[in-house]
């Protein structure tokens, strides 16, 4: 039966000249019907632990004071079943040859979205993609990684891909998930030992989902899908 599935996007030092080595893409999407329930459940984390029903949860909040929250956001995450996150790590992007490619970083980043998107989807459905609003993904730049991601997919009607559009972090509750599980990947693939919570987050999340987070893990995983690239600019 076909089922339509929203997927949450959010993308962590994209930029070629950022001065940070690694880049990190993510998604955690649901069945539509189900993100009603998921989100009145985040919220009740919320409410447990004396935080607005607005507070954002986001990686850059992370915070010794609210380490048990945000355990407890990443724990429901891997019980509940209707959510699945995506990720993919480009660990050092000053290995990027773009020039012998013939393609600019732009072209690049559009066909690392596909990567990272292709295993979620299946033909049979339907998707309608959000991506955090970002001052570099504007409405154009959308509009061209809707028309990517479509004939990459052999979907020139959308009608496996139905959409893709920006909308506020704040707006969405699984796209502030997204962004605490890349925020995680990006800590840890970048090195940094400067926060003991932070620290604790990426260990909870490699005894939950089983595996180490600096390989790749089996393409059919569904739960906790992570690719590591180590290509040369190609894809």
């Amino acid at each position: 039966m076909s089922q339509i599935f929203n997927v949450y996007c959010d993308e962590s030092c994209h930029l070629e000249s950022d001065g940070q080595p690694a880049m990190v893409l993510g998604a955690v999407w649901c069945p539509l019907d189900k993100r009603l329930e998921i989100t009145t459940r985040l919220r009740e984390i919320k409410q447990r632990h004396r935080l607005p029903a607005d507070f954002e949860v986001k990686w850059t909040k992370v915070s010794k004071s609210k380490l048990s929250f945000y355990l407890d956001v990443l724990d429901y995450f891997f019980d509940d079943d209707d959510m699945h996150f995506r990720g993919l790590v480009i660990p050092d992007k000053s290995q990027l040859d773009h020039k012998a490619f013939g393609q600019s970083h732009d072209d690049w980043y559009y066909k690392m979205y596909f990567v990272m998107l292709k295993t979620i989807f299946e033909p049979q459905n339907s998707y309608r993609v959000y991506i955090d609003i970002k001052d570099t993904l504007g409405h154009e730049r959308v509009s061209k990684l809707h028309d990517v991601l479509c004939n990459n997919a052999y979907d020139y009607s959308k009608k496996i891909i139905d959409r893709v559009q920006r909308i506020h972090s704040h707006e969405a509750e699984l796209l502030q998930v997204a962004d605490l599980l890349i925020g995680a990947l990006g800590y840890l693939h970048r090195h940094l030992r400067g926060s003991e919570a932070k620290l604790a987050l990426v260990e909870r999340i490699r005894q939950r989902s089983g595996y180490k987070l600096t390989q790749n893990t089996l393409l059919r995983e569904s739960k906790f899908n992570l690719m590591v690239w180590n290509g040369r600019g190609s894809w």
